[in-house]
């Protein structure tokens, strides 16, 4: 499996959805329950501001190639090593061989 390697710039945004199902019953009452096993999937929004025209060809080429689909290594910026997919970045040219790249990597939870 393929691994990430590029250091994300600051800030760097972390959002959790704990993954349950909720029944709704007479008067109100609501009962939850987590659903399956890995329930606290990580989401990660990252920049990888003013990189040059190689890196953030290198960046894009890395992502091109999973497109979506394949999940890779990657070690988030508190150290924590986990399988993620990234569906979706976005490239802003602010001048010549200076790129802004932000992506949003997702955990997911396979073999």
């Amino acid at each position: 499996m393929a691994t990430f390697t590029f250091t994300p710039s600051f800030p760097a945004s972390l959002s959790q959805q704990p993954r349950i199902v909720t029944s709704q019953f007479g008067d109100g009452y609501e009962q939850r329950v987590a659903f399956g096993i890995n329930t606290k999937p990580k989401t990660w929004q990252l920049q990888f501001l003013n990189r040059d025209d190689t890196e953030r060809g290198n960046i894009l080429a890395f992502l091109e190639a999973r497109g979506g689909v394949e999940a890779f290594d990657w070690t988030d910026p508190n150290g924590y090593a986990a399988k993620w997919v990234c569906s979706e970045w976005n490239v802003e040219q602010v001048s010549c061989n200076f790129n802004n790249v932000t992506a949003t990597f997702r955990q997911v939870f396979e073999a």
